[in-house]
C-alpha cells in the first residue's frame, strides 16, 4: 500500500455534520494517520505492491463480516487456486462452495464466481477500474467498488467501511459511534477528508480503516495510542456517550435458520451429496426447522440443487 504523504489540499464537503472544518486541521489529521499507517500497518498479504486488482477484489469480498485472522490463509489459498477471474469462471459452484467452508454467508461465494464470469465475458478478464463499472458487477456494492478502485487503481474515491465511519464520526463529527451505512452521507463526509491525489487518497482510505480496526475500536478505543487524539473532536470533548440509537441487532445464531442451513452446507461440503435421511440426521437435536424447509431455502438461493435421484448437491 502506498505511504506517500497526502495532498495538503483535501476537498471540503459542504455538510453541517462535519465539526472539524478547518482545511489545515483536516490536512493535518490525514497526514498524521497516513504516517502512522506507514509504520504500524499490519502486513496483510493483499497489501503487497505486486497484488493484482483481482487479488484486491477477492480480499474485500472475503473480508466482509469475517475476522481478518481467518481471511489471510483463505485468501492465500484462493489466489493459489484461482489467480485470475478466468480460473474461477471456468470452475464450478460446488468448488467455491466447498472452499468457502465456514467463512459465512455462502451466497458471497456464488456472487464472487458470477462476478468472475462477468469480468471475463464483459471486460476481457480484467477487473474494471471505475466505481460505476465495478458496481455493475454481481455482488459488488459501493464499498467494495470504492476499495478496488482506490487500492488497485489509485482512483481518488471514497472507500467507506464501518471502521472508517467510526473514525470520522469521532474525529470530525464528535460522535461516539459510526452512523448507519448511507452512500450519500458516506460520500459527503469522506470527501471532507479525501486528498485529490489518487495515491494519497488510497493511503488515507487504508489508514483510516486500519485506525478504526486496531485503535479506534467500537467498544474499547485506545485513545492513548491514537495519532490524532489531540485533533479528535470526540476525544477532546471528553469522549461523551452521545452515540446515535443503535440499529436493531441481528437475531442470535444459535437455533436460527442460519445455523440449520450451515449444518446442511457442512454436510454437503464433507460428503458431496446427501439424501433426505442424511439431511434429517444432520439437523436432529440441533434445529427446530425441518429438513424440507431448510433444503427448499438453500435451493431458492442457488446454493444447492437436486440431482436425478432426488439427492441434494452443492451448487446448481
Amino acid at each position: 500500500m502506498p505511504s506517500n504523504s497526502p495532498d495538503p489540499q483535501p476537498r471540503l464537503a459542504e455538510t453541517r455534520e462535519v465539526v472539524l472544518t478547518s482545511a489545515a486541521q483536516i490536512a493535518q489529521m490525514v497526514s498524521q494517520v497516513s504516517d502512522w499507517f506507514a509504520i504500524h500497518a499490519r502486513p496483510l498479504p493483499w497489501r503487497s505492491d505486486d497484488v493484482t486488482p483481482w487479488g484486491v477484489l477477492v480480499s474485500e469480498v472475503l473480508s466482509h463480516q469475517t475476522q481478518i485472522e481467518r481471511v489471510v490463509p483463505k485468501w492465500q489459498e484462493f489466489m493459489r487456486r484461482w489467480p485470475a477471474p478466468a480460473a474461477l469462471a471456468h470452475d464450478t459452484d460446488a468448488s467455491i462452495l466447498e472452499f468457502w467452508d465456514r467463512l459465512g454467508y455462502p451466497r458471497r461465494a456464488l456472487q464472487l464466481r458470477r462476478c468472475a464470469i462477468a469480468i471475463c465475458d464483459e471486460h476481457d478478464g480484467e477487473v474494471p477500474d471505475s466505481v460505476e463499472v465495478l458496481e455493475s458487477l454481481p455482488g459488488i456494492g459501493p464499498y467494495t467498488a470504492g476499495a478496488v478502485a482506490s487500492f488497485a487503481y489509485h482512483r481518488a474515491v471514497p472507500a467507506v467501511d464501518t471502521n472508517v465511519r467510526r473514525v470520522l464520526a469521532r474525529a470530525i463529527c464528535g460522535v461516539a459511534a459510526a452512523w448507519a451505512p448511507n452512500v450519500r452521507r458516506d460520500r459527503d463526509i469522506v470527501l471532507a477528508t479525501l486528498p485529490t491525489d489518487g495515491v494519497a487518497a488510497a493511503a488515507w482510505n487504508a489508514s483510516a480503516m486500519e485506525l478504526g480496526a486496531v485503535v479506534c475500536r467500537s467498544r474499547t478505543p485506545d485513545c492513548a495510542a491514537c495519532p490524532i487524539a489531540a485533533l479528535c473532536v470526540w476525544n477532546q470533548a471528553g469522549r461523551p456517550d452521545n452515540a446515535p440509537t443503535p440499529a436493531k441487532r441481528q437475531a442470535a445464531f444459535k437455533g436460527s435458520m442460519r445455523e440449520a442451513r450451515g449444518h446442511v452446507m457442512a454436510l454437503l461440503r464433507a460428503e458431496g451429496v446427501a439424501d433426505r435421511n442424511a439431511v434429517d440426521r444432520a439437523l436432529a437435536y440441533q434445529s427446530r426447522f425441518s429438513g424440507e424447509d431448510v433444503v427448499a431455502g438453500l435451493i431458492r438461493d442457488g446454493l444447492i440443487s437436486m440431482d436425478a435421484d432426488g439427492r441434494v448437491v452443492l451448487g446448481q
